[in-house]
């Protein structure tokens, strides 16, 4: 990375692990996920309302982590607000790629999440960034109620 980019990821990064958007209780949420990584500590409860429509009404969080695993869960519940399930998904597709791949360039619909590209150098810190990921793809995938996911299932 550049300096200046470098500047702006940090800069990026600590505003939202400072500031999360997107945090707090979501009392009438249909779907709950907590999600863990073991291996470092890291703790998300996603609290998701889906519309009539299947689209995601309303995303919240609550846990306590690194700033990058708080960063990316705020990033994503700006980015997934207000989005289908079919935007969410490709959105969802996105990220993961963006941060275990070598893909060739970041789609721009990522907008911000694209600065964590850099995290797909260090495997430990992929589980940070996904962390948030990983319990809104199991969200979708419970009809209502309570779930769980763990980073540990991850290599």
């Amino acid at each position: 990375m550049n300096s200046d980019l470098e500047e702006l990821y940090q800069e990026v990064i600590l505003d939202h692990s400072r500031r999360p958007r997107n945090f707090g209780e979501l009392p009438d949420a249909g779907v709950r996920v907590h999600g863990d990584n073991p291996s470092c500590g890291d703790e998300i409860h996603l609290a998701v309302k889906f519309g009539a429509d299947g689209a995601v009404e309303d995303i919240r969080f609550t846990g306590q982590g690194c700033a990058i695993s708080q960063a990316s869960a705020s990033l994503m519940t700006m980015k997934l607000k207000g989005k289908s399930r079919a935007e969410a998904t490709l959105l969802l597709r996105a990220f993961q790629d963006l941060v275990t791949s070598d893909v060739a360039a970041a789609p721009p619909s990522l907008g911000d999440l694209r600065l964590l590209r850099g995290v797909r150098k260090f495997p430990q810190r992929v589980k940070c960034a996904i962390l948030s990921w990983r319990a809104f793809e199991q969200a979708l995938q419970t009809p209502s109620g309570e779930a769980a996911i763990s980073t540990e299932a991850d290599s």
